[in-house]
């Protein structure tokens, strides 16, 4: 345990000294852009560009520490780096996309079985246990999203805060819904018992 310890707390400070080593590089390049500003060669302007998309976004950007990222991140997984390498970028967002399309069909669905049960099987009541697993699912669902979505957002991923914003919203309306006791129409324990 000790030595998981400060292999943790060396790991922490190689980190930060790669992250203020990164912060001056960036502030060179801003001070080199400034100064290169007057020159009238296009090389100059290039290689400058080049360098500032190699630390932000290149190979070097995947070795040096992630930017510091939210406190849902850092809840959920503690501070582990995120970014990834441009071709692990892109089959992240692939994976996210096609996550967000096959749970489309469950949302879609789920209410759906429900609403046909109810009218059928139900006599016009839901029972708590089917209503409190799509809650639940809904919570699984926009937790995920909501992850896979600052994920995203660390590697240079243009989604909107508004958006996720919108799942965490909806991941609380969920766990409200959730754990808040589902009261029925008047009759229906009186039917439910019938059955």
């Amino acid at each position: 345990q000790d030595a998981a310890a400060a292999l943790l707390s060396r790991t922490w400070a190689e980190e930060e000294a790669l992250r203020r080593r990164a912060a001056a590089l960036r502030e060179d390049l801003a001070r080199l852009r400034k100064a290169a500003a007057n020159a009238q060669t296009e090389k100059v302007h290039e290689d400058l560009d080049r360098a500032s998309c190699l630390i932000s976004d290149g190979d070097i950007a995947a070795i040096l520490p992630s930017k510091a990222h939210g406190t849902f991140l850092k809840l959920l997984l503690g501070p582990v780096n995120l970014r990834a390498r441009k071709e692990v970028q892109l089959k992240v967002k692939e994976e996210y996309n096609s996550y967000r399309d096959r749970t489309a069909i469950v949302f879609l669905g789920f209410p759906m079985i429900l609403l046909f049960l109810r009218s059928w099987l139900w006599n016009g009541c839901f029972p708590a246990l089917p209503v409190q697993l799509y809650q639940a699912w809904l919570l699984l669902l926009y937790t995920t999203l909501a992850l896979r979505e600052n994920i995203l957002r660390v590697n240079g991923s243009d989604i909107r805060p508004w958006w996720v914003c919108h799942h965490y919203c909806a991941m609380l309306m969920a766990l409200v819904s959730l754990t808040w006791g589902i009261k029925g129409q008047p009759d229906c324990a009186r039917k439910q018992v019938c059955l």
